[in-house]
């Protein structure tokens, strides 16, 4: 796999990695809360002689710097697009699982000529309810207290009991892979998905097709949330996998990288 790139905004960098010489299909994939490009590579392996895949470390993620003091989801989308536009990018399909998931919808809707496809993968299109909200203060708190004790501590939960022994190898990568998280990024990237509106209404005015991926166990999104949001757009699939909880591209890999293959397929028909 080819190094990172990087784009220099604002007077700081950010990283992303641009795989496969398929120019006329597109894959953007954005990865979620303290996680980086990294977690996509079984993915980009998978495709690049397919399609062209882009990864993006989002802003204080990843070697991507820290911005501001937070970090909302239309700032990351802005920054989405400046890689897009320093990538030649005119158009792609977009995937974002879970954060990635908020950002991708604050694309759709100031970017919704970009899109071929939209996908969302253990991600809604709610605003925070007020216990989300005390719930990321609380976050904050204890990334200010002891911020490795909490990325250990966050990562096994954001995987069903049932599969956590057998995927323990990822499980130990990944609270690896999220060390490099910053507390001031952490908390920078709470407070911007606290801020997040409701985009309902960004998801009814799509006319590209959209792929919903939920876990049936997932403590964060309940299923009857995601069921309400695919049923919105026009046009929307949805894949609901048993035994999972909110890491499904890792949790059933050999399950949903073949669907989202086909999803893009899909959208460039």
């Amino acid at each position: 796999m080819e190094q990172h790139r990087t784009i220099t905004i604002d007077g700081r960098t950010v990283h992303y990695r641009d795989e496969g010489r398929d120019n006329t299909r597109t894959l953007v994939l954005l990865h979620g809360f303290l996680q980086s490009l990294d977690v996509w590579s079984s993915y980009v392996l998978s495709y690049m002689n397919h399609m062209r895949v882009i990864t993006i470390d989002l802003p204080g993620h990843g070697l991507t710097d820290t911005f501001c003091d937070v970090h909302t989801m239309d700032f990351m989308a802005k920054i989405v697009k400046d890689v897009l536009a320093d990538a030649g990018v005119e158009q792609c399909v977009m995937v974002g699982h879970s954060m990635g998931g908020y950002v991708a919808l604050a694309f759709a809707e100031r970017y919704p000529y970009t899109l071929r496809g939209l996908g969302l993968i253990n991600s809604h299109a709610l605003a925070d309810t007020e216990e989300h909200r005390r719930h990321r203060e609380e976050a904050c708190r204890s990334v200010q207290a002891n911020r490795a004790s909490y990325i250990v501590g966050f990562i096994p939960g954001l995987f069903d009991e049932s599969r956590q022994a057998a995927l323990s190898q990822d499980i130990k990568d990944l609270q690896e892979q999220c060390l490099l998280t910053s507390a001031q990024s952490i908390i920078a990237a709470q407070q911007g998905m606290a801020q997040r509106p409701s985009r309902i209404q960004t998801l009814a005015n799509l006319e590209v097709p959209t792929l919903f991926v939920y876990g049936k166990n997932d403590p964060r999104i309940p299923l009857e949330t995601g069921v309400a949001c695919a049923m919105v757009p026009r046009h929307s699939e949805m894949l609901i996998l048993d035994g999972v909880a909110h890491m499904a591209f890792m949790e059933e890999r050999d399950y949903v990288k073949p669907r989202l293959r086909n999803f893009v397929d899909t959208c460039y028909f």
